[in-house]
């Protein structure tokens, strides 16, 4: 029978086509400006998304045109400058290049012995250094922060019960766990709970001043009380920028709180963990380099195109204990392609993995730290434009402190829960910016999360804009 492959049959027109899809691509980013935000896809584009499975094979020159006509206008948006909506990351021209040489290698970092695994040791080292940790930390490229917090909660798990708990589980300890977070922490604490075995019904949601960060006094009393009930408290999770805010808990005390009462300290620093590269933001992180485990996103603040979260355990023995196997198809060798003593799939529970890592090594050695953290620290000055402007228009009102880069605020009127919807979805439909919205205190207000490297006053002045004729033309409805 005939030899069959994937590979292109002519390697000039394969490479002369895929010059020409980059070059488009290029041209998109460097144009962002020129177009909406985000487009709705018409149901004749959706249904293009519902044929059988092909069969057949195709000119790839047809498919790229599919690619432009049914998928490039019609993604979320967040490359685009006024994209404010759920702290999407904006990613870079260099990430995407970065993306396409880790696409050529495919590179499984799983583990074995291969230039990738000390790539992603590289950048452990790096957000070790960052972040004031010990540099024997170890660390783990995962999809997010979810998975992150999730990984960061299982080593807590397995510190206070012991590595037995894999095999047992949690019904022959015959012990009650606690967790504590801040009634502002991210759903997936919860969650994470729950996928361990423990029950979000034992993660104590702690209540926020007004500046809604999480008080620890009440932190303190509430671990004193399960203490006297017979739980055994492990783990609390501290919160550095908020999902809806961008408020940050105070971390240094959290961190006495769990040393004193010897509890895993957690932090999920998804949004906020990059400001430790911005010089005037990082005394707002205060004791995160006291943490046990972190939980970051490159590809939040930092840039780095989706997905690159990552989580990093001070007690690398700790982690080792929670993930590692003795599977037989795992043994590890002296010299060649089995050797090593730590893979990253002793660190997690993937074995297959891409090469998160080259894409965030060629950010931070193309752009420094210094340039990532300048463009944190920027969008941070734009919040506080942003809301310096809306507080003196008149028309909206700040509904939240501005601890960081997020902004919520909403109108001023006597039905500002409908018109805030309202001015939400016609920001969306028209074009003209994505904020999102969410709700405080029970209430809607607009959200503007600042992320968006590219992102300048005199588009927060356009955004101001956009947001004054549609209460206006509401207004005259």
């Amino acid at each position: 029978m005939d030899v069959v492959d994937l590979d292109p049959t002519d390697w000039d027109e394969f490479r002369n086509l895929s010059h020409a899809a980059l070059d488009s691509m290029i041209d998109h980013l460097q144009t962002i400006r020129e177009r909406p935000v985000w487009r709705q896809a018409p149901d004749e584009v959706r249904n293009r998304f519902r044929n059988p499975i092909p069969r057949e094979s195709r000119d790839f020159r047809e498919v790229l045109t599919d690619f432009n006509s049914f998928v490039r206008p019609y993604v979320t948006g967040n490359t685009h400058p006024l994209f404010m909506g759920w702290v999407h990351g904006a990613g870079t021209p260099v990430g995407m290049i970065a993306e396409m040489l880790a696409a050529g290698l495919n590179a499984n970092c799983g583990g074995r012995n291969h230039i990738a695994i000390d790539v992603e040791r590289q950048a452990t080292l790096w957000v070790a250094e960052a972040l004031g940790l010990p540099a024997d930390c170890s660390g783990l490229f995962v999809t997010g922060s979810s998975m992150a917090n999730f990984i960061g909660l299982l080593v807590a798990r397995t510190r206070a019960l012991g590595v037995d708990v894999r095999r047992s589980g949690m019904l022959a300890t015959g012990r009650r766990l606690v967790a504590y977070a801040s009634c502002e922490a991210h759903q997936c604490i919860g969650q994470a709970m729950e996928l361990a075995g423990l029950g979000s019904d034992n993660l104590r949601l702690i209540a926020t001043d007004s500046s809604r960060a999480l008080r620890a006094d009440l932190l303190a009393a509430a671990i004193d009380a399960d203490i006297s009930a017979g739980c055994t408290p492990f783990l609390v999770v501290g919160t550095a920028g908020t999902v809806n805010t961008g408020s940050i808990d105070p971390l240094d005390a959290i961190a006495t709180i769990a040393r004193e009462r010897n509890l895993w300290f957690h932090v999920d620093g998804a949004i906020g963990a990059a400001a430790m590269l911005a010089p005037d933001l990082q005394p707002l992180m205060k004791g995160i380099e006291r943490a046990d485990s972190v939980a970051l996103d490159f590809h939040k603040w930092m840039h780095v195109p989706y997905d690159a979260g990552f989580v990093i355990v001070r007690d690398s023995r700790a982690h080792l204990r929670t993930f590692a196997s003795d599977a037989a198809y795992l043994s590890r060798a002296e010299t060649g392609l089995a050797a090593g003593e730590v893979w990253p799939c002793d660190l997690g529970p993937d074995l297959s993995r891409g090469f998160r890592a080259l894409k965030t090594w060629f950010a931070f050695e193309t752009f420094g730290a210094d340039r990532i953290g300048a463009c944190v620290a920027q969008n941070c000055v734009a919040a506080r434009y942003l809301a310096d402007r809306l507080d003196a228009g008149g028309l909206f009102e700040l509904r939240a402190p501005v601890a960081l880069n997020i902004v919520c605020f909403g109108a001023r009127s006597e039905n500002s829960d409908s018109l805030n919807r309202r001015i939400v979805e016609a920001l969306h439909v028209g074009g003209h910016a994505a904020p999102s919205l969410t709700l405080l205190d029970g209430r809607p207000v607009i959200r503007a999360a600042i992320v968006n490297h590219r992102t300048t006053t005199a588009d927060i002045d356009d955004f101001i804009g956009a947001l004054d004729k549609i209460i206006t033309a509401d207004a005259a409805a």
